[in-house]
């Protein structure tokens, strides 16, 4: 058998979520499953330990893929031309991007559609590519696969998609996320944050993160709270002039600490040595920092609305992302209730039990079976 699969998102040192879910998945799937030729094609020059076994061939494909215009050429005319080369049985796609000109089963991982909510959140060519690309790829899709319950949904109502179609597989949480000593969590608060304790949030910088409000309510925070601090994980590619705006308009913007994207020793410990985690985007499609943070031991506030209630369950604090009040009140319950941070640490360790990454990659390969008897 062979499995063609859009690795383009495996790039040392600079995974994202869904970079994530792709290597976890794929370095189990294509060990537990030696038989099987795998074909992962790669948009640049790979990293040798994204080649998991002597099953797995890589295949370079130009023009690297990072802008619309490059998306259609790559997915329509080099993805087409190294499919007919492969002829697999398959053409699994963890970014859920397809090549609509070509006949091959497939089956995308649709994460979010965060864009058809939002669309002015992005620049207009990408917004456009999603909006006209996406529908099709969910009707071209022998089988879907999504992260949680309410992107199955979302999915079913934007684009008319029979709920038989579509597999949900909650992500995982990578092995390295666990407490660390006190000791440990005093030395990465020296480094990063001169010793003070602080919130944590971690993700791209994009509009829908919602870090315009964050720092609105971290602000807000300030005003009565300790000294604390707000350390910001994730590159500014998304950065706006909204955001910008509002960073510049706090009075304790100084308390604020950017420190990049981090590799995933890094993140472990910055998460760990967290006072609490901040994640309160106005969408998403599931939001792994919540289970990272809950394997930490680290309380977790985040929002009520899209998939984020369905991950955290009773394990976190919900707030309302649109009200900084909201979000504010919450940091203060945080610091000023050692009995509400503790409950919330031993539920978040429980909550944790229920995701991980050899469930996610078992039931993506059911899903795959699945897409193979169609």
């Amino acid at each position: 058998m062979k499995i063609a699969v859009n690795t383009r998102l495996l790039i040392k040192n600079k995974l994202d979520g869904i970079g994530w879910f792709t290597f976890e998945t794929l370095r189990r799937i294509t060990v537990n499953h030696p038989d099987v030729e795998f074909y992962f094609l790669f948009d640049r020059a790979y990293d040798q330990s994204f080649i998991f076994g002597p099953n797995v061939t890589p295949v370079v494909l130009n023009p690297p893929a990072r802008h619309p215009v490059l998306f259609v050429i790559w997915f329509e005319w080099s993805v087409k031309q190294a499919l007919k080369k492969i002829k697999p049985d398959l053409f699994l796609s963890p970014d859920g991007y397809l090549s609509l000109s070509t006949k091959y089963k497939s089956l995308a991982v649709m994460h979010d559609l965060n864009f058809e909510h939002f669309p002015k959140d992005l620049p207009w060519l990408v917004r456009w590519y999603y909006r006209y690309f996406f529908p099709r790829f969910a009707k071209k899709a022998t089988r879907i696969a999504t992260v949680s319950e309410f992107s199955k949904s979302d999915i079913i109502n934007q684009y008319d998609v029979s709920t038989d179609k579509i597999d949900v597989i909650y992500n995982g949480v990578n092995d390295l996320f666990k407490p660390i000593s006190i000791s440990q969590t005093e030395m990465v608060r020296k480094k990063y944050t001169g010793g003070c304790p602080y919130f944590i949030f971690v993700g791209s910088l994009h509009p829908r993160k919602n870090l315009a409000r964050l720092f609105g309510a971290f602000d807000q925070f300030k005003k009565s709270g300790p000294d604390t601090k707000l350390l910001v994980v994730g590159e500014k590619k998304w950065w706006t002039k909204e955001i910008e705006s509002k960073y510049n308009a706090m009075t304790f913007k100084e308390e604020v600490v950017f420190c990049g994207r981090l590799k995933a020793e890094d993140l472990h410990l910055v998460t760990a040595a967290a006072l609490a985690t901040t994640y309160v985007s106005y969408f998403e499609g599931f939001g792994i920092p919540i289970i990272e943070s809950f394997r930490c031991g680290v309380p977790v506030i985040t929002s009520n609305i899209t998939s984020m209630p369905e991950v955290a369950g009773d394990a976190a604090l919900l707030v309302d992302p649109f009200d900084e009040g909201s979000i504010s009140r919450a940091m203060t319950a945080i610091v000023s209730d050692e009995r509400l941070r503790e409950e919330l640490i031993q539920k978040g360790f429980e909550r944790a039990r229920l995701f991980n990454w050899d469930n996610t990659a078992t039931q993506l390969w059911n899903s795959i079976v699945k897409t193979l008897n169609n």
